[in-house]
């Protein structure tokens, strides 16, 4: 058996379909089953996929991100798996390198690797994500010099843009929640992750270039603004017991109001206004995760990480402004 299998989740990705498998095809390390999942592209990926034989599940509609992706874990058979995004091209050494740090101990459920700017190769495109007490997730160096990022390191989530998780845990705390569709559920499921004890980790070893929004075409729009703050809603619902959402409202509702305020300079106010109505309304319907006392001391690590995620926001929203100003 091999020790993990790849996942590709595809929809209408035909065009950055060769350059990612030729990636894979010149690993260093060949210990890896490969199955795209297509959700029911219409630009000629289904043939592209059959003619080369390439292992894969056609799914008749799109299912989003979580959908394809729980689709393949299930199907996989391997201790590990291994999401890829189709618009990556990975380093010789990547899966070599995932697998390694994975195996460092059991408790690790993801291990996230430095995923680099496809077309600005000097620049970080995320070094783990993380999460905040006001409720704002971002990617840990994104926009920074990739020599910032070299030590391997505790984050709060891995991106599921291209990271190895331990294929078991899934049985035990859930698959990425197909409520989501798309946006957050990565870092959904570190968090569900946390609550139960194991952590992420991040292997500035393994390198991959991304070139970010390849499906969805840009890095804000309608769909995506409205789908995220819907997702965030169910994410803080589903994952803080009721005394710590006591504790975190006020910071939360901060987040928000800043959020509709930098969403308003970009014209999107009314999605993200429209996200939040809909997450509220919804939020029942989300899958809350079960308190157990047993897992209170996890939830002080949580809510102290939170606290952190906050503070490293700041300063790398400040370096980030910095270095803007020295571009002027």
């Amino acid at each position: 058996m091999k020790k993990t299998t790849i996942i590709i989740p595809n929809y209408n990705g035909l065009q950055f379909m060769e350059p990612c498998m030729a990636a894979l095809e010149r690993q260093t390390c060949q210990d890896f089953e490969l199955l795209v999942v297509d959700n029911g592209s219409t630009d000629g990926s289904v043939e592209w996929l059959k003619e080369r034989r390439v292992p894969s599940i056609f799914l008749a509609e799109n299912t989003g991100f979580s959908g394809a992706v729980n689709v393949g874990i299930q199907a996989a058979e391997t201790p590990y798996v291994i999401l890829l995004n189709n618009d990556t091209e990975a380093e010789p050494d990547y899966v070599a390198e995932l697998i390694a740090a994975i195996e460092g101990s059991p408790r690790i459920f993801s291990v996230s690797p430095k995923m680099i700017q496809m077309y600005h190769r000097e620049l970080m495109d995320d070094a783990g994500d993380m999460y905040s007490v006001m409720g704002w997730a971002y990617q840990r160096g994104v926009g920074q010099e990739t020599t910032r990022y070299d030590r391997p390191c505790h984050i709060f989530s891995s991106c599921a843009g291209a990271a190895i998780y331990r294929r078991e845990v899934f049985d035990e705390i859930g698959y990425f929640d197909e409520m989501h569709f798309a946006y957050l559920e990565d870092i959904d499921m570190g968090y569900r992750a946390k609550i139960a004890g194991y952590y992420n980790r991040y292997c500035p070893q393994a390198v991959v270039y991304h070139v970010g929004s390849g499906t969805s075409g840009s890095k804000y729009n309608s769909f995506k603004v409205k789908l995220a703050a819907r997702n965030n809603i169910y994410l803080n619902y589903k994952n803080m017991p009721a005394p710590q959402l006591v504790v975190n409202a006020f910071p939360i509702a901060c987040g928000i109001i800043g959020k509709y305020f930098f969403f308003r300079k970009r014209g999107f106010a009314g999605d993200y206004v429209a996200g939040i109505k809909e997450g509220l309304c919804t939020m029942h319907k989300a899958h809350k995760v079960p308190y157990r006392k047993k897992d209170f001391w996890n939830y002080l690590a949580i809510e102290w990480e939170l606290l952190y995620g906050a503070v490293l926001y700041v300063y790398e929203f400040s370096r980030r402004q910095v270095r803007k100003l020295r571009e002027i």
